[in-house]
């Protein structure tokens, strides 16, 4: 670990700045084309940093398909999780004024944080909520927080930590989590003296200059706003579309901020080669303790053969691993219809960010992919397409989603035992009642996850009327003759795992009428 420090440190401390040069029919063009054409992207932005100076930028597409306005450098995307860092560089500001230590019990900042052991309720620290390691099951969770918009606070968070089963041992392993950077949020806002959303306007966006926007503000007065996609009948189609209020969100810190190309060039400029305005932003103790490696992460299989990886890890809201025998220091960001990455190798004072608004998982890793590979095997020569074909291959028999074509409505008379309000104690109630001809799942505190139950052969499952919701989940009633007890699965193990329905629990609360 002590290496792996100092050769992070090698590169740490750096001046980003300069008009950005286009390079025509460059790598960075051609990759940029491959993968527009290849995913049929609604848009897409990217930009390239070399040696500390913008080299490349490029942006294509529409904010929404059809509608005929361009996407710029400025347009705004949100960035998701890329969200992570700027939340943990609240916190270290903090630190830096004296009003947080990283080993401050989360408990003297909001006595009324609880976890499900007690021990580690008294014990976590404010920097175990930012590394993923507090033992809580991937994703667990996230239901409060996705899909959006729900009625969940940021108090029903850390009231419904407490209910949430760890998945291992406190500090024994590595497992994503969302609701802890929710909970960092509210230690920042404790300990700030000021809402999450005003902290990081104060600490992040206004001293270094970006043209960011996180909690509620009116969509009239920003008209350069991507909307995100999702493709319908081989169409890209808008999707959960901003209305007239943009609201704030509870899940803010977590991944709720939306930045512009132009700004994640100039955050990612901070951490590679920064000004001198830049580096009185934040001191060298606070940069190095952002990007010291706090958590080892898995090295799956398909990170080693690319990049000939050896070391993975989590930092303060940053991943870091080695990549070609470079460096690197990056994170990922996922929502409905949007996806970021902004990669840096600080050694090389390099980088780049790639942001688009449509269905774009696999596009952002091959291009992150092609991206990296300039800067760390550029005589690989691999392309677009050669990342696409592997990306494109089936997976696993074991790992697809059952053949689910037989489903039927379920019948309302069959469903008369289950039939009732159900509660969770962290989820809150659900009703499952008859409608018409039909049996309705309904959620109190998620609108969006309301569907028709159905029936495959002897299982029952919830066909969501929002396509947008795309993991349908399997309802399992307990098998002791008054159906006393629910619970719920994926129905494709390999849906995004902030459906967490293996979280829930419920125990029947009422009856339909």
């Amino acid at each position: 670990m002590r290496i792996l420090v100092e050769a992070l440190m090698a590169g740490l401390l750096c001046s980003c700045g300069g008009d950005a040069i286009v390079r025509p029919d460059s790598a960075f063009d051609e990759a940029f084309d491959a993968a527009l054409a290849r995913y049929d992207l609604p848009g897409l932005a990217v930009g390239v940093i070399e040696n500390g100076e913008v080299v490349f930028v490029r942006t294509a597409g529409e904010l929404a398909a059809g509608g005929g306005d361009e996407i710029t450098p400025d347009t705004l995307f949100k960035v998701a999780s890329n969200s992570k860092a700027m939340t943990a560089s609240v916190l270290a500001r903090l630190v830096d004024a004296g009003k947080l230590e990283w080993n401050d019990p989360v408990v003297d900042h909001l006595p009324q944080f609880r976890m499900f052991d007690p021990w580690v309720s008294a014990n976590i620290e404010v920097q175990d909520l930012l590394v993923h390691n507090s033992g809580l099951p991937e994703g667990a969770g996230d239901l409060m927080l996705w899909p959006e918009p729900n009625s969940f606070t940021r108090a029903d968070i850390l009231a419904g930590l407490a209910y949430l089963k760890p998945g291992y041992s406190f500090r024994a392993g590595y497992a994503y989590d969302n609701l802890l950077y929710v909970v960092a949020g509210e230690v920042a806002a404790a300990v700030g003296g000021a809402s999450y959303e005003d902290l990081v306007r104060r600490e992040v966006f206004e001293p270094l200059g970006l043209d960011c926007r996180v909690g509620e503000w009116r969509r009239a007065d920003v008209d350069n706003v991507a909307e995100p996609h999702m493709r319908v009948d081989d169409r890209n189609v808008v999707v959960r579309a901003d209305e007239e209020i943009v609201p704030a969100i509870t899940s803010a810190a977590a991944g709720g901020i939306r930045c512009s190309l132009d700004a994640m060039l100039v955050w990612a400029g901070n951490w590679l080669d920064p000004t001198a305005e830049q580096l009185a932003w934040l001191s060298d103790e606070q940069r190095r303790a952002m990007w010291t490696p706090r958590t080892l992460m898995p090295v799956g299989e398909r990170r080693r053969e690319w990049n000939n990886t050896h070391v993975h890890a989590y930092a303060f809201g940053f991943r870091l691993a080695d990549a070609d025998g470079v460096w690197t220091v990056s994170h990922t960001g996922t929502l409905k219809g949007m996806y970021s990455v902004m990669t840096l190798l600080p050694d090389r004072k390099s980088g780049f960010v790639v942001l688009t608004n449509g269905q774009g998982g696999k596009a952002r890793t091959a291009l992150n992919e092609v991206y990296l590979k300039h800067f760390t095997a550029p005589e690989q020569g691999r392309t677009v397409e050669w990342y696409a074909q592997i990306l494109d291959e089936p997976a696993a028999p074991e790992n697809t989603a059952p053949d689910t074509s037989s489903r039927l409505a379920a019948a309302p008379a069959r469903m008369r035992q289950q039939a009732g309000l159900w509660r969770d104690p962290w989820f809150g109630e659900v009703a499952i009642c008859p409608f018409a001809d039909r049996v309705r799942f309904v959620a109190a505190k998620s609108p969006r996850l309301a569907g028709t139950i159905m029936q495959v052969d002897e299982r029952y499952l919830v066909d969501w009327d929002d396509d947008s919701v795309d993991a349908e989940a399997w309802l399992d009633f307990g098998n002791d003759g008054d159906a006393s007890r629910l619970t719920m699965t994926k129905v494709d193990p390999q849906a995004d795992f902030s459906f967490d329905y293996e979280d829930l629990s419920f125990t029947r609360a009422g009856t339909c009428d």
